[in-house]
């Protein structure tokens, strides 16, 4: 007797946009972490116009902010690529954070800023849409 296997018929071509959302995320992840070290060691490293950034604080603050992101983005990254139900949870989050964070910098970087908030939108609706995919 033939049997059925349900989960091979719900999965379908999103399911790569879900992969693709774990494999961003660790590479975006690894350049916020890279980011956020640089900004620790490097006091000049933000160069900002006479308007300055959205909000005003520390550098050094905005430094551990991207190094924490990066590092939190990268471990669930793994754990997206692996179907795990807290990675899409955080992935979504972080993406979040992540956007709202890269708006307050476009005085300072707009060109990667609004590229990084197209990524994170992507990675959301991935990961909220199609996420529970790839735990199938």
């Amino acid at each position: 007797m033939a049997t059925y296997d349900k989960s091979a018929s719900t999965r379908t071509a999103w399911l790569g946009w879900v992969y693709f959302a774990g494999i961003m995320m660790i590479t975006l992840g690894f350049f916020q972490a890279i980011s956020g070290l640089v900004a620790l060691f490097d006091d000049g490293y933000y160069l900002v116009g006479r308007s300055g950034l959205v909000v005003s604080v520390d550098y050094s603050a905005w430094g551990f902010v991207h190094l924490l992101i990066g590092l939190t983005a990268f471990a669930a990254g793994f754990a997206v690529m692996t179907g795990k139900t807290w990675g899409r949870t955080v992935g979504i989050v972080l993406a979040v954070v992540s956007a709202i964070v890269n708006m307050a910098f476009i005085a300072a970087y707009p060109l990667w800023s609004i590229l990084i908030i197209a990524m994170d939108v992507i990675i959301i609706y991935a990961l909220a849409v199609h996420g529970r995919e790839a735990a199938e």
